[in-house]
């Protein structure tokens, strides 16, 4: 089956305006000639591709085709830049806010090194990001998720390890004999997808607390642990630098938590794509622990 590029790119323009009357602004179409070009599409693939609603969104049967579209207008721009268009080559990259916050810098100063690239970065979860995949709206994504999605390849990067950790004053008050007493100690979560800490709080055998923060900035996340709103698990490079300045310490009777991460992007004949990968990978093997043995357990969620 052959899809008519204009119309795939049509497709796309409406994934990203959200109505047919934008995505025929930035076209310069007529709204007339975006329902025309859906709708040929639609035959084309014997099936409906874009609810009519407000905002647009494409149907699970219009993902493959948005991802199609997304991947083509990503080699004409590569070949367009090769040949000295003036024109940027964007790069949408899914990323979990601690990795965008410790070990991934050094690719965006490589990114920056390359003239023409425009990186736009989506903070999401790692358990989730291999959504974004699925759905076309990012090329590549750091993400928990060890299995390829379909149309992309997947390589191990290693673990960042996290460690609970809370203020002095936190410990102090919750302190129970040589340990603390988790099933009152408040603890801070990123948001309503994480639940890193539920892995610690099932180690003690206590369900989540009373007081349950939300706190979804990784920055603020360890500002609030650092003034005592409560407990959290942190990245150890964070950890260390609160334990040097006396603002943190570990929770005593935690184990440390391994998340594995991986790197999953679109198979694509992309030069581009193949340098950003080596971009990664180099930070990757910087600063995170060596990827874990094929086989062994995983854990999915964490901010």
């Amino acid at each position: 089956m052959r899809f008519d590029p204009d119309q795939l790119d049509t497709l796309v323009a409406i994934t990203e305006e959200g109505t047919f009357d934008a995505a025929a602004r930035r076209l310069h179409l007529t709204p007339s000639a975006v329902s025309q070009r859906v709708r040929a599409l639609e035959r084309a693939a014997g099936q409906v591709l874009v609810r009519r609603t407000s905002p647009a969104t494409v149907t699970s049967a219009g993902e493959p085709l948005v991802r199609l579209g997304r991947q083509m207008r990503l080699l004409v721009e590569e070949a367009s830049l090769t040949i000295g268009s003036s024109e940027a080559l964007a790069l949408a990259v899914a990323i979990n806010a601690d990795s965008l916050a410790t070990w991934f810098p050094p690719v965006l100063a490589a990114v920056a090194r390359r003239p023409g690239l425009a990186l736009r970065l989506q903070v999401e979860d790692q358990g989730y990001s291999h959504d974004l995949l699925r759905s076309g709206e990012v090329l590549a994504a750091v993400t928990s998720e060890p299995v390829a999605v379909q149309g992309c390849v997947v390589e191990p990067l290693g673990s960042l390890r996290y460690i609970a950790a809370a203020a002095p004053s936190v410990i102090e008050r919750h302190r129970r004999g040589r340990g603390v007493d988790w099933s009152t100690m408040p603890v801070v979560v990123f948001n309503e997808k994480d639940h890193l800490q539920d892995q610690i709080l099932a180690q003690q055998q206590v369900d989540r607390p009373a007081v349950v923060h939300r706190v979804p900035t990784t920055g603020g996340f360890q500002d609030a642990v650092v003034h005592g709103l409560g407990w959290g698990l942190l990245p150890e490079e964070h950890l260390a630098r609160g334990i040097s300045a006396g603002t943190l310490q570990r929770v005593p009777g935690a184990k440390p938590i391994d998340v594995p991460l991986f790197w999953q992007r679109w198979r694509l004949d992309s030069r581009t794509l193949n340098e950003l990968g080596e971009d990664v990978q180099r930070a990757a093997a910087a600063s995170l622990r060596r990827p874990r043995p094929a086989g062994s357990s995983v854990s999915r969620a964490a901010p």
